[in-house]
């Protein structure tokens, strides 16, 4: 079996913007709350931190910032992926030489390479590098889903160990499972789905609620995991309703509106996201109040 890079809940943690760019005060308190509060790893540079519109300093600027800040307190998991097979190379490379502990890469997006393009891109930067690879297979986002026999593939490689599967077909994730088994680690990529995952042999999620609500979002995997099993499908369905509000517009829209809410300072969206829509927000107002998060 490969080295599991984190067991548990793993934070897509939002980015803070300010006038000049990241507010890398904020999102070191937003860190330190995260790790104080039982999150299990850090998933910076990702979608729900806003890496599309980053630039590439800024991108950079908040792997290294969050490798040093966190101290090797948890794993962190710099998101790296991009369209363009050489870009990504070069910023894993970068990732790596920071001390990022492992790489989260998206499928390609937009031009949608076909499955020996995910083969031929994803070895390319996993032969580039020394640390473990998380592939991220969100086809509502990108276009493209990883396939069974190319996740087979790939599980084959040394430092390519797990998978973000956001994709919500159960029947792909078992065949994924049958096909690879411990080769490839594999991690809910929907919070409405921790349970389900893990009943398939997941190691745990890489998680929007975390950002709004570490502790329990950690306790989820951590009652599964101590065969608790319907104490955790009990919280894992409590909790429908937050999950349901920070999904009611594209993330990360709703988390950093609810972030807002509870006191932190996340900035503005950058465009082309935009501010949730009034009944949106008072939606997802009235989730957290439910949860005494406000």
């Amino acid at each position: 079996m490969k080295r599991t890079i984190f067991t548990g809940a793993g934070v897509a943690v939002i980015t803070p913007f300010d006038e000049t760019g990241i507010n890398f005060s904020e999102l070191g308190k937003i860190i330190d709350n995260q790790i104080e509060n039982g999150t299990d790893a850090i998933v910076i540079t990702g979608t729900t931190g806003e890496a599309a519109t980053m630039s590439d300093e800024e991108h950079k600027a908040a792997i290294k910032f969050t490798v040093e800040h966190v101290k090797k307190r948890v794993p962190v998991i710099a998101g790296t992926g991009s369209n363009d097979t050489a870009y990504a190379v070069s910023l894993s490379q970068y990732a790596e030489s920071v001390g990022a502990d492992a790489l989260l890469l998206v499928t390609p997006y937009y031009n949608k390479c076909t499955q020996n393009g995910l083969t031929a891109h994803y070895t390319k930067i996993a032969d580039s590098v020394n640390v473990p690879i998380i592939l991220y297979d969100v086809p509502s986002r990108t276009g493209v889903s990883i396939k069974t026999e190319t996740y087979a593939k790939l599980s084959k490689h040394p430092r390519i160990v797990g998978v973000k599967e956001a994709s919500g077909d159960f029947s792909a994730i078992l065949k994924l499972r049958k096909a690879c088994g411990d080769d490839l680690i594999l991690y809910s990529g929907n919070d409405d789905q921790i349970i389900p995952v893990l009943s398939l042999g997941g190691k745990g999620v890489i998680s929007v609620l975390s950002n709004v609500a570490p502790k329990d979002t950690h306790l989820i995997c951590q009652l599964y995991f101590e065969g608790k099993t319907d104490a955790a499908a009990k919280l894992q369905i409590d909790y429908c309703d937050l999950i349901e509000a920070l999904f009611c517009e594209v993330n990360p829209i709703p988390v950093k509106a609810a972030m807002n809410l509870m006191g932190w300072n996340t900035g503005k969206l950058r465009m082309p996201l935009s501010e949730p829509e009034p009944e949106h927000l008072e939606k997802i107002r009235t989730a957290l109040k439910n949860h005494n998060l406000i």
